[in-house]
């Protein structure tokens, strides 16, 4: 898997850089990111500070555990079904 290059504290500064009055094409300039990648970032993290995204990425973790576990359990009665 791909290493991500930007934290998302770093992301929030970015957006928060380009709220404050700079335009989109210098900001992705400055940065090296594409304007589609910026547009993502904001709809994503837009009006977001670093606690939530922080927050945020806690919750997501713990999403995906809890679908593996469910996904194990559905794998755990199929097979006893299958026995009976």
């Amino acid at each position: 898997m791909r290493k991500k290059r930007f934290a998302k504290e770093q992301i929030i500064k970015v957006i928060k850089e380009q709220e404050s009055g700079v335009k989109v094409a210098e900001v992705c300039r400055k940065y090296g990111v594409s304007e589609q990648t910026f547009y993502c970032w904001k709809s994503k993290y837009g009006g977001m500070s670093v606690n939530e995204a922080k927050r945020l990425k806690t919750l997501e973790d713990e999403n995906k555990r809890l679908k593996q576990m469910v996904a194990e359990q559905a794998q755990d009665i199929q097979g006893l079904k299958a026995a009976l």
